[in-house]
């Protein structure tokens, strides 16, 4: 309900106005594009990490992460159209919902049908041993993924600094505005911090 919508907001008053005279006027389009869709797609993976590391409440966690999977598979589609066309943006559509099937549905389904094989063959023992065997390899694949991703960028980053800097600024500005507001509404209702902090992480992540 905030986050695409805040940084839709954020890219047209940075990129497309304030930043515009020191960016290349050919690619202000598609970077606001680049920023709704990174704003639309929370990185989930990243959220289990990051709860783990505030003490957040494990179960919330897989909930929460659940949850918005779930709405992901029906929402990322229809709010970036939208989001797009109002930035006069040429929406994608079939990308979009290869998109929504790759890295959404297809995860999902597989996860649940190796989830229900280790539970019918060994029970929660052999599922509780996967989980623990799968850990370090999740960390150690988030964190080469994320060296890879700035790898394979690294002669952009490097030919053009102050386009990435600029960038930089309303992506930073969305993370804490949204983070900040989650866990202020959080901790208004009275949730603790093992709730507020993966609530707001889930919140703001790229």
């Amino acid at each position: 309900l905030v986050k695409p919508f805040s940084m839709a907001l954020l890219g047209w008053l940075f990129i497309g106005w304030l930043f515009r005279p020191w960016l290349p006027e050919g690619q202000i389009e598609s970077y606001i594009a680049g920023l709704i869709l990174l704003a639309a797609a929370p990185c989930t993976a990243m959220v289990f990490v990051w709860s783990r590391l505030t003490d957040g409440e494990p179960n919330f966690t897989l909930s929460q992460v659940a949850l918005n999977d779930a709405i992901m598979v029906v929402a990322f589609a229809p709010v970036v159209g939208l989001l797009l066309g109002l930035s006069a943006i040429t929406v994608p559509w079939d990308t979009l919902l290869l998109s929504v099937a790759l890295y959404i549905i297809v995860p999902l389904v597989a996860a649940q049908i190796w989830r229900r094989s280790l539970l019918a063959s060994g029970g929660e023992a052999a599922l509780q041993r996967t989980l623990k065997a799968l850990h370090p390899v999740s960390l150690v694949a988030l964190l080469a993924t994320l060296v890879l991703l700035f790898g394979f960028q690294g002669e952009q980053i490097l030919a053009q600094p102050l386009v990435i800097l600029l960038l930089a600024v309303p992506i930073l500005i969305q993370v804490y505005l949204n983070a900040g507001l989650a866990y202020l509404l959080n901790r208004q209702c009275g949730s603790a911090h093992s709730v507020a902090g993966p609530s707001a992480l889930i919140g703001a992540s790229n």
